[in-house]
């Protein structure tokens, strides 16, 4: 059984002054780390940033306004068209402030993948080898 599962999105990257700004969005989920999804955003070829988002965060962001601190996500209707609007806060910027970053993407094509996931660990199965991690650690210690 395949335990991973990747796909490339289009979204769109809300730029102040210019609108929406197409950009890649790489999603990956690995069994091997059952509670997180990576996201990779990409454009021209450059990575713009990397983030590793709770799976059932995403799920719920779907539905409802889910997130506090750094990552918060969101439905979003304009007509038919149903999206999920993240918002990201980042490092500091030297006014104080912090970097802010607003991306769109198609809610049918999010929960798409989110299905694949399911399919691998299943909600509520997510499973995490503590004592094995335990176990090398303390034998690294000696």
């Amino acid at each position: 059984m395949n335990s991973f599962v990747h796909k490339t999105l289009v979204v769109q990257l809300l730029a102040h002054g210019t609108g929406r700004c197409p950009v890649l969005a790489h999603l990956s989920y690995d069994a091997a780390d059952p509670f997180a999804v990576t996201a990779v955003f990409a454009h021209d070829g450059r990575v713009l940033a990397r983030w590793r988002l709770d799976r059932q965060m995403l799920c719920d962001g779907l539905e409802r306004p889910v997130g506090v601190g750094d990552v918060r996500m969101r439905p979003e209707a304009a007509g038919l068209w149903q999206e999920l609007r993240l918002e990201f806060l980042g490092d500091a910027r030297p006014d104080g402030g912090r970097h802010h970053a607003v991306v769109l993407a198609w809610a049918p094509a999010v929960a798409a993948f989110l299905r694949e996931t399911h399919r691998i660990v299943p909600p509520g199965r997510e499973r995490l080898p503590v004592d094995e991690l335990l176990a090398e650690i303390l034998s690294t210690a000696e």
